[in-house]
């Protein structure tokens, strides 16, 4: 890439064509809320969420160039700036705010769930500091890094919008993904046609072998993998395959006949009751919770050198920010406005009911989370968003309050309610600086106005945080989280850290196996974050993850032209994110349906009387056609 003084953009500096209108804001919000929803819906059932930006970018130009026949890339840029917001407010906020939720089914005596308001509140507080905190940054980072700095995904963003310049934008292959994953989850989840999982238990064949494997029928996880590709895919499956097939059966056959704490039942009992599926619940949950919390730290500490140098870096840079260019592409919110806004959202978070701590303590938290969001902003620079650090950055954050809150004698449910509120303000100031630093680098690399952009994100945070609670409480009133629909994986990690160290109540030596695990696999040169998920999560689930991945390697191992290559992977892609979009909304409908007991009257499952075998070969049936969907869609270009 060029370097900075010599880059100029797609649209020049001294041209102006329109941005922010009613078109791109009514959009951008709209796209907003559905990602966050669909992301929250994915997130609570997987533990990972996907990038909105290119889906929302792609949408954008189907709408306004296709239909409205608009030609104005800067608009579809504003209307991914806002829409990806969604998806980063609603991963801060699931990898913690559940844990509310828990806790008061858990103990209702101690613990209420917090308020629909309250859990706005904390997400527009974290979103809002978030944006913010990268205003002051972006010259150090986006601008004087440029062609240091590469921005992985807001460089793609920037290239799948110029594409839809040069050549006419996939938007129908987005919503073709939303159209079929909305029918196939209906098929399995709404009138309940196929089991959602299919199973083999190794101890019908193997006497005293009581290993399990199978796998889920959904859209969304086969997508997942197919974005992830083979080798993250591999990596979870691997980790499942350790715990349902290693873990569990060792479990069983050394402990038959003992109970073992934290089960409440002999281990045989508890195997006859419910199978593998049980015994993962009561032990294997707590061993991968140890290679999750040891993942994410080991993370943290990798990246120390570079969270320094980068601190130091762009503090530097602030310094300089006030450049002499007053250009359209160099204006960004007044400083003045910054500063103030930083101030009255520290008030804020101390007046908060919901964030029970001093002014001193709301200070501490903005000072971390400015540092939190330094770090996000140049991690994403330079691996991507799907490499940033956020989880261990969260854990490493309620560590440390939940220390210094028990050693200041604030423990019990007031305590723990405030560490999980610090906890989740950091999670979405680190998830949303992020998503913020890879749509300002879009922007640079089109000739998009800065300042025009980071209102653009102040009003997709906005839009988020007020659709998050009510998200939130529609999926908990349905299902419920911890579950097995909504197993809410960071989020039960997360209380769990926060009970041991107020409690001291959790078994630390299947903690500590989950700690060693992710220290081997670590030293074997595995990346240990993927594969620890693995170990936490339903083999089923990692199963049906690994198939996606595995049709991702098959189109990449193909032989044929680069550039078709290239073009069925982005078509793939952008068909699998569509399926996640058309997957978490129609969860969301059948919530709806749930909570209002419509979902009892469209359940066939008793209805249609099918026999077991019948119906596990009906399931692998809607398995592979939702497989060949993916590879129609990847290939269809070439078939033209």
């Amino acid at each position: 890439m060029d370097n900075q003084k010599n880059f100029k953009p797609y649209i020049p500096a001294e041209k102006v064509t329109p941005e922010t209108t009613v078109t791109s804001i009514i959009m951008g919000i709209i796209l907003a809320v559905v990602f966050g929803a669909a992301n929250a819906y994915l997130g609570l059932r997987v533990g990972m969420t996907v990038s909105a930006s290119i889906p929302a970018a792609v949408i954008a130009m189907g709408v306004i160039r296709v239909l409205m026949k608009k030609n104005s890339i800067l608009e579809s840029n504003m209307v991914q700036t806002i829409g990806s917001a969604g998806e980063s407010v609603a991963a801060g906020a699931i990898f913690t705010l559940p844990a509310l939720f828990l806790w008061a089914t858990e103990s209702p005596d101690q613990f209420s769930k917090p308020g629909i308001i309250e859990i706005t509140l904390i997400a527009l507080i974290g979103g809002l500091l978030g944006v913010f905190f990268m205003i002051p940054l972006r010259n150090a980072l986006i601008v004087k890094e440029h062609g240091t700095l590469p921005y992985p995904e807001g460089t793609a963003c920037a290239e799948v919008l110029l594409a839809g310049e040069e050549g006419g934008a996939n938007a129908s292959t987005v919503f073709a993904g939303m159209g079929f994953a909305a029918i196939f989850k209906f098929i399995v989840d709404g009138i309940k046609a196929v089991p959602s999982e299919i199973n083999l238990a190794f101890s019908k064949f193997f006497k005293g072998y009581n290993g399990e494997i199978g796998t889920q029928v959904y859209p969304a996880l086969v997508s997942v993998g197919f974005i992830c590709g083979p080798r993250i895919s591999s990596y979870m499956f691997a980790g499942g395959v350790l715990s349902w097939m290693v873990l569990i059966p060792l479990i069983c056959l050394f402990g038959t006949e003992a109970v073992i704490y934290p089960g409440t039942a002999t281990i045989g009992e508890i195997f006859a009751k419910g199978g593998a599926g049980d015994i993962w619940g009561s032990y294997i949950r707590y061993i991968g919770a140890g290679a999750l919390a040891a993942g994410g730290i080991i993370s943290l500490i990798k990246s120390l050198p570079l969270i320094v140098k980068t601190f130091g870096d762009a503090v530097k840079g602030m310094g300089k920010s006030g450049a002499a260019d007053n250009s359209r592409t160099s204006k960004d919110i007044n400083f003045k406005v910054v500063i103030a806004t930083i101030v009255v959202l520290t008030f804020l978070i101390w007046l908060v009911p919901a964030i029970p701590v001093s002014l001193l303590g709301a200070a501490i938290i903005v000072v971390f989370g400015f540092f939190f969001a330094t770090v996000s902003s140049r991690m994403v620079g330079l691996v991507g968003s799907s490499n940033n650090p956020v989880s261990g950055m969260a854990i490493a954050t309620l560590l440390v309050s939940t220390l210094l809150l028990k050693a200041t004698g604030d423990i019990g449910a007031h305590g723990m309610t405030a560490a999980i509120a610090i906890g989740s303000i950091i999670c979405i100031v680190a998830a949303i600086s992020g998503d913020t630093s890879q749509d300002l680098k879009t922007g640079f690399l089109l000739g998009a106005t800065p300042k025009k952009q980071q209102i653009g994100e102040v009003i997709g945070v906005v839009a988020s945080a007020f659709a998050i609670g009510g998200t939130l409480y529609l999926l908990d009133a349905a299902w419920g989280f911890g579950g097995e629909e909504l197993g809410a994986p960071q989020a039960t990690l997360m209380k769990m850290i926060i009970e041991g160290v107020m409690e001291g109540n959790l078994p630390w030596a299947l903690v500590f196996t989950g700690v060693f695990i992710a220290v081997v696999v670590e030293v074997i040169g595995i990346p240990v974050l993927p594969f620890a998920i693995g170990i936490y999560l339903p083999v089923q689930l990692n199963a049906c993850i690994m198939i996606g991945g595995l049709v991702r390697l098959f189109i990449e191992k193909r032989k044929m032209d680069a550039t078709k290559k290239e073009n069925a992977i982005t078509n793939g892609t952008l068909f699998c994110s569509g399926m996640i979009a058309g997957e978490g909304l129609v969860g969301i409908l059948l919530a709806v349906f749930a909570v209002f007991g419509i979902n009892q009257a469209l359940d066939l499952s008793g209805k249609l009387g099918l026999p077991a075998a019948v119906s596990n070969i009906l399931g692998l049936v809607v398995l592979a056609l939702i497989v060949l969907c993916v590879v129609k869609f990847s290939f269809k270009k070439e078939r033209k």
